[in-house]
């Protein structure tokens, strides 16, 4: 396996360090891998990839989206660096309302998988900005669409600093 999977204090979101293996060129790694993860019960099929280009401060999320559009998420940082933050919001889970958070960047080679039933967002902590890239399991749904203000008193995120730049749909989440 090119990667070390650690289950986080909420057991069912994941950390992945990617082994990297340089050369002359500079380095190769194996971002995802099915049948890997289906070795240690991950059977998540990707549809969609996307990505992100953000600025110093930049806070996106937290978001989630409703049943039946929920999506498990498997984030990676391109370049720059994240912290990056995965509430769960499952009513009757022993975490609800806990959260856990990254680092990732573009030098550490970590992922996160994040599976349904998580709020997602990062913070963007580098001052050249950074580039993130998630895949995620299920189509999207604007109608779907929604989230948790980044600021919410019960689940108190401990934030390395307070957002430089957070959108106005963003920043009129409700609270859990």
């Amino acid at each position: 396996m090119n990667f070390k999977i650690t289950k986080l204090e909420i057991p069912d979101v994941l950390l992945v360090e990617h082994t990297a293996h340089d050369d002359e060129r500079g380095w190769f790694k194996e971002l995802w891998n099915e049948e890997a993860f289906k070795e240690i019960g991950i059977e998540t099929r990707f549809v969609q990839a996307n990505m992100s280009k953000s600025r110093y401060g930049t806070l996106r999320g937290l978001h989630f989206q409703r049943p039946p559009f929920e999506q498990a998420k498997f984030v990676h940082c391109i370049s720059g660096e994240i912290f990056d933050v995965a509430v769960d919001i499952r009513k009757g889970s022993p975490t609800f309302g806990r959260y856990v958070s990254v680092v990732l960047s573009g030098e550490n080679h970590k992922s996160i998988f994040i599976p349904r039933g998580f709020a997602h967002g990062f913070l963007v902590t580098n001052k050249e900005g950074a580039i993130v890239e998630y895949l995620v399991d299920n189509k999207y749904s604007k109608e779907s669409e929604s989230g948790i203000k980044w600021d919410d008193p019960k689940i108190n995120i401990r934030w390395p600093f307070k957002p430089v730049v957070i959108s106005e749909k963003d920043n009129i989440l409700p609270y859990i």
